[in-house]
């Protein structure tokens, strides 16, 4: 294949007004004009010539170096057309060719190319996007929900502001996590490219990533309890109730439309998605199971924290489970099939059949934000109740007129005492800490959970686990039977030094040579 480097410039003729090109007298000048290359291409497919333009350059090598480049990129296969691709195009183009993604991992390629990439990326052309680039878009991303209002935010922040401007809950700080996991779509996405032969190396292979500290879930205890009634700080970011704690908490909801899907995360551990994906073709009343198969995606996670990477379960196979059911969680899905029922003989056309367990009264399908944010208003809703009474003195018959909840549910609020806040996604956990105080088999609480493996239920649920192996420590010294209470022997003062031999003597005159001694 053919090609050349020349020089031109946008100067026109002043009587024909078209520019000179290749041919203004100024060019030999080397002030004047820019480089640029072009070469022949393969024939399209009616036959005819075709010849790709590339520039502009500022000197004459720069321009020969890009014309050894695309020279070696055509005959490697890569299309003229590729040339002009912009990063956000591809983007689309990528996404839409992946017919087989899980309903989860194409919405979060969907947010992650909409919110990060397609602002932070999406104008550059493809072939031109380089390492700096994707740095530069990483060290603008973590200043989201961090920007000064004194100061005007740059292009680029600009840009990822504007498509939050309507959702002020992506436009809190993101997490080194989030951060990653866009760092993983990117990755794909252009390894997919360098594949496709439109890319002759992936520039975000070598980016850099910003490092946090990992945190692990801390219990409520009293104490911590305490202290955070005094600073109203919490000791981490991820908090587990008690069993306490989370039955006050369900003896509170008692009355709320959503109870069984608390109750449901609370006694067997799924996830906020896995509970709002769930089906009724996945129940199983017969034999006291559910099957846990799908995983509705939320658009804002549970792990954002400005400064922390929480140390989440990661998906696997093993989110693919079987999950049996006490009776009472049984019972209470049974009473909430019959509930839903009557809904749908209420709505009649209007109905929405989706064939889900937990719905709006009219059907639709909830989301994972939306139970979340639910859930947060509840546990808000008792502390107010317990204030509300404090200050205002107020009965508790007026206190669930005011809250249209049961009096039994305020009551119990008011008899317990303060509920410090956990995330939905932690009451998920108060499932681990019961199943494990059931069982001390970390297999079985693994397998419950979902997790990838028991190694890493192990090291994350160390701490929430610690109160449970206390009570199986002092349960099992329970178990050896004692006449008297332990006792320890008077401390041995030293040895005299006015005779020799009395250093060769250890406990009650026995040498400590004697074979007697069982030392």
């Amino acid at each position: 294949m053919r090609g050349r480097v020349f020089k031109r410039c946008g100067c026109r003729d002043p009587e024909t007004g078209k520019k000179f090109n290749s041919d203004c007298p100024k060019l030999p000048r080397s002030d004047h004009g820019s480089w640029w290359f072009v070469h022949d291409v393969p024939p399209g497919p009616d036959g005819r010539r075709r010849r790709t333009t590339g520039g502009p350059f500022s000197t004459e090598t720069a321009a020969g170096d890009a014309l050894t480049d695309s020279l070696s990129e055509t005959r490697d296969g890569r299309r003229p057309e590729d040339a002009e691709l912009t990063v956000v195009r591809y983007l689309d183009d990528w996404l839409a060719g992946k017919a087989s993604l899980a309903r989860s991992t194409r919405y979060s390629y969907e947010e992650h190319i909409r919110l990060y990439l397609r602002p932070g990326l999406g104008h550059l052309r493809l072939v031109d996007l380089r390492d700096h680039h994707v740095e530069k878009l990483y060290a603008t991303v973590v200043l989201i929900g961090r920007e000064s209002p004194s100061s005007k935010p740059s292009p680029l922040l600009a840009r990822l502001l504007e498509v939050r401007r309507d959702d002020p809950a992506r436009r809190r700080p993101l997490s080194p996590t989030t951060l990653r996991r866009v760092h993983a779509t990117l990755m794909s996405a252009l390894n997919s490219a360098v594949k496709r032969r439109k890319l002759r190396h992936n520039p975000a292979e070598h980016v850099e990533l910003p490092k946090a500290r990992r945190v692990r879930p801390l219990v409520w205890t009293a104490p911590r309890v305490a202290a955070w009634q005094r600073t109203g700080a919490r000791p981490s970011p991820v908090m587990v109730w008690t069993p306490r704690q989370a039955g006050a908490f369900l003896d509170f909801v008692s009355g709320d439309r959503l109870y069984p899907l608390w109750h449901l995360i609370a006694h067997r551990g799924l996830r906020r998605g896995e509970a709002v994906a769930l089906g009724w073709t996945e129940v199983d009343f017969e034999d006291d199971s559910i099957y846990i198969l799908d995983n509705l995606p939320g658009s804002r996670a549970d792990t954002d924290d400005p400064d922390l990477d929480i140390y989440e379960d990661p998906k696997s196979e093993g989110s693919h489970r079987t999950i049996s059911l006490d009776d009472t969680t049984g019972e209470v899905l049974t009473t909430w099939q019959s509930q839903q029922d009557e809904e749908r003989a209420l709505y009649r056309g209007a109905w929405n059949d989706t064939g889900r367990v937990f719905t709006h009264p009219d059907g639709n399908e909830l989301t994972a934000d939306g139970v979340s944010q639910r859930f947060e208003r509840l546990i808000t809703r008792f502390a107010t109740i317990r204030r509300e009474h404090t200050e205002h003195d107020w009965s508790i018959e007026q206190l669930a007129a005011r809250h249209r909840m049961l009096a039994d549910a305020i009551e119990s609020a008011l008899e317990f005492g303060p509920l410090p806040p956990i995330r939905l996604h932690d009451l998920r956990r108060t499932a681990a800490s019961l199943t494990y105080r059931a069982t001390r088999d970390l297999k079985i609480v693994s397998e419950l959970l979902g997790h990838a493996s028991v190694h890493f239920t192990g090291d994350v649920y160390t701490s929430v686990f610690a109160d449970a192996d206390r009570a199986a420590a002092k349960a099992a010294a329970e178990i050896v039977p004692r006449r008297r209470p332990p006792r320890t022997a008077p401390p041995t003062p030293p040895p005299a030094r006015n005779n020799p031999q009395d250093d060769q003597f250890g406990i009650d005159g026995l040498r400590a040579d004697d074979p007697g001694l069982d030392l």
